[in-house]
């Protein structure tokens, strides 16, 4: 199941299941009408009534999701959205057969790659709807996070809402004051960071290395220092998995359980709960993690992660985004790579279908619900220029955290390499073990990439 190997969707699950209850969430503004109203060859407008249910395994918090509603009927007040939450486990065995029934979904929750690709034929295309909104133009407006990895033969099969990121690091930037460290930029210079921390019984670095889905992205990063593009490239077979930048790419890998920046027992460790809560509680200065850690810049959320790292009157700390150390030392600082993550598509079955088109490209063109997304601070506006609002936000210690924080989101819309959109469950799975392999010391570099590339040949065979 590709979603079960996403970093934020991990985390999501976790919520999901401790949350009080899965059973349908219902909001809405009043006047809300029949489920009849405009027909599918109809565009709604501030008199279309009717009642558009919505599912999906995020937003959990029901705060946002009634925030999204809320300003989708301030502009469409007759239309009722009943929002459906559903555990990620469930996901597959619920959507499937309601998207085969008359009683289906008429907005449902997607995601790049092999979600977009299974529940294509269940989809509008919202090209028209898209090009109405934003122009003709509209894919420049877009992040290409919301494009291409989801387009299917020319069908635009879902619209972003909002994305995440990988490829970077979160320090915590008193440790790094205390000892008077910089984030470290090459290999070397995070092996004596490393050296300094741990000469002060302070952990350096942490990673879950049992976790698919972040040796996946630290692979990645380091791949695009040793040669940028490379591993893009190989997603697409375009290259293969045992060309010599990916053998160097997995000796890298290596090199960080050798040198001492990998913590011990990191093969052992998950990213949620341990890694997570490690990082969060001051045992470890460095994780990585992606955009969706930006939220923890703030005062509110950083002290509920810390409660909920076991911590009680927990004393917040600054947490700043860094670039990935350039460990090839070859002059490339690691470009960043990223997918949709709230991605919503219409159901073809849809019983209002105008009022279903209007919602789902209200979440991702009207400036409103945008920013509402980028206010949340754990995904990126799918719109280019919409922008966290830093004076609604409180942060742990704007003075070190704001500008950081504004640099990095402000160049993520226009990143276009993907993070698991390319990939299929088999060369996940493939490169999984193959990161496993050589961390353990099982196989070599170049036995590891050649047994990647034979997988990723087979999984090709079998499409």
């Amino acid at each position: 199941m590709q979603i079960s190997l996403r970093p934020k969707a991990a985390l999501r699950s976790l919520a999901v299941l401790t949350a009080a209850g899965l059973t349908a969430l219902s909001l809405a503004a009043c006047n809300s009408g029949g489920s009849g109203g405009s027909s599918s060859g109809e565009t709604a407008n501030a008199n279309t009534t009717g009642t558009v249910s919505w599912w999906g395994w995020t937003p959990v918090a029901t705060e946002t999701t009634k925030a999204y509603i809320e300003a989708f009927n301030k502009k469409y007040p007759k239309i009722k959205v009943n929002f459906k939450l559903v555990a990620i486990p469930d996901w597959q065995a619920a959507i499937t057969p309601a998207l085969r029934s008359s009683s289906g979904p008429d907005v449902f929750d997607n995601q790049p790659g092999a979600y977009v690709d299974k529940y294509k034929s269940f989809t509008e295309d919202l090209t028209p709807a898209m090009k109405k909104a934003l122009g003709a133009n509209w894919k420049s407006k877009v992040a290409p996070a919301g494009v291409d990895a989801l387009t299917v033969d020319g069908k635009l099969t879902a619209v972003n809402v909002g994305a995440n990121y990988a490829g970077m690091l979160w320090i915590n930037k008193p440790l790094f004051d205390k000892y008077n460290l910089k984030p470290p930029t090459t290999l070397d210079e995070w092996v004596k960071v490393c050296q300094v921390f741990k000469s002060h019984n302070q952990g350096c670095f942490v990673q879950g290395a049992s976790g698919a889905g972040f040796n996946k992205d630290t692979l990645q990063a380091i791949s695009n220092s040793v040669q940028p593009g490379l591993w893009s490239k190989a997603s697409r077979g375009e290259a293969k998995w045992n060309d010599p930048g990916i053998v160097k790419t997995f000796d890298i890998w290596h090199q960080l359980f050798t040198k001492g920046i990998m913590q011990p027992g990191a093969v052992g460790y998950a990213q949620y709960p341990d890694a997570n809560n490690d990082f969060l509680t001051g045992k470890y200065a460095m994780v990585m993690m992606g955009t969706w850690y930006t939220q923890y810049v703030t005062e509110r959320a950083m002290s509920q992660a810390q409660a909920g790292a076991g911590v009680s009157n927990a004393k917040t700390f600054p947490i700043l985004p860094v670039s990935f150390p350039d460990v090839a030392q070859s002059g490339h600082t690691p470009e960043m790579f990223g997918d949709s993550d709230l991605t919503l598509s219409v159901a073809k079955k849809a019983k209002n279908k105008a009022a279903a088109v209007a919602f789902a490209t209200f979440m991702a063109t009207s400036k409103e619900a945008q920013q509402i997304a980028a206010n949340q601070l754990d995904a990126v506006p799918g719109l280019i220029g919409v922008q966290a609002n830093f004076d609604e936000i409180k942060l742990v210690d704007p003075k070190v955290q704001q500008a950081p924080v504004e640099a990095v989101l402000k160049k993520l819309p226009t990143v276009t390499e993907h993070r698991f959109a390319e990939l299929s469950q088999d060369v996940q799975d493939a490169i999984f073990a193959a990161s496993t392999s050589v961390a353990t010391g099982k196989a070599t570099p170049q036995q590891a990439a050649d047994t990647l590339e034979k997988a990723a040949e087979a999984a090709k065979a079998n499409e």
